[in-house]
């Protein structure tokens, strides 16, 4: 399994999960775009890592509900790395408002981030992947795209489509050596916590933990790689079996 020698761009890679993955893309060796819209100062956090591990990252700014601006970002990442191998799909939107809390204003905004936005990412590098004839690209789901909840129904619709997404461009996509596949995590530790927590009850999370980042990470290393070339359209749950229960 490699993705050494290969360009990634990561959207979301400030904070959380896109942090997670952008670091462990580079511990492979991979060149990794990190991208940002508001964080700035954690993407700036994400390049010095990967600078200290010996790898090599440019940040790029963009806000993903912009189409203008997502090509813009990925020009600048394919101009600087001489093309784009791999996209992932990460830059996400949650407001956790009660579904008849929502305003139209609010439901345009999640849709033009989590769903519209990894649609004109996905058309924006595709032109650079057709130009080799193979492509990795990774969108980031939840299993709130398959599992009803009561916290945000908005978000939970924005991810359910995405799995659709990646299913419609696995089949479009598949003639030019471009495979698309969706991992759909469960809860994560993204640090949003300071204060010390109790471990969590093995009645809700089996392994007795909730996920990582690099756990993502190393998920994303595996399905961009070499390896997985027969793989696509497929989405897998990372939830450390909790959705079972």
């Amino acid at each position: 399994m490699s993705v050494a020698g290969k360009t990634a761009l990561v959207t979301g890679a400030g904070t959380g999960i896109g942090k997670g993955i952008a670091l462990e893309l580079a511990k492979q060796g991979a060149k990794v775009a990190v991208h940002y819209n508001s964080s700035e100062s954690g993407a700036a956090d994400t390049k010095r890592r990967i600078d200290e591990l010996g790898g090599e990252a440019i940040l790029v700014k963009a806000a993903v509900a912009c189409q203008d601006e997502i090509r813009r970002m990925v020009d600048e990442t394919a101009a600087h790395f001489g093309g784009i191998d791999i996209l992932i799909n990460n830059a996400a939107l949650q407001l956790n408002c009660d579904w008849s809390d929502y305003t139209e204003e609010q439901f345009d905004r999640m849709m033009a981030i989590n769903l519209k936005g990894y649609w004109q990412c996905i058309q924006a590098v595709v032109p650079f992947m057709k130009k080799k004839q193979a492509g990795r690209i990774v969108n980031i789901s939840s299993v709130h795209g398959k599992r009803p909840t009561d916290f945000d129904v908005v978000y939970c619709m924005s991810k359910g489509g995405v799995k659709m997404l990646g299913r419609e461009c696995a089949i479009e996509l598949a003639q030019y050596g471009i495979t698309v596949n969706t991992i759909a995590p469960g809860a994560v530790d993204v640090g949003k916590y300071k204060e010390p927590r109790k471990p969590p009850s093995r009645k809700k999370f089996p392994l007795g933990r909730v996920g990582l980042p690099s756990d993502v990470g190393s998920l994303v290393c595996y399905i961009a790689s070499d390896d997985t070339e027969f793989m696509s359209g497929a989405t897998i749950r990372l939830d450390g079996a909790s959705m079972l229960l």
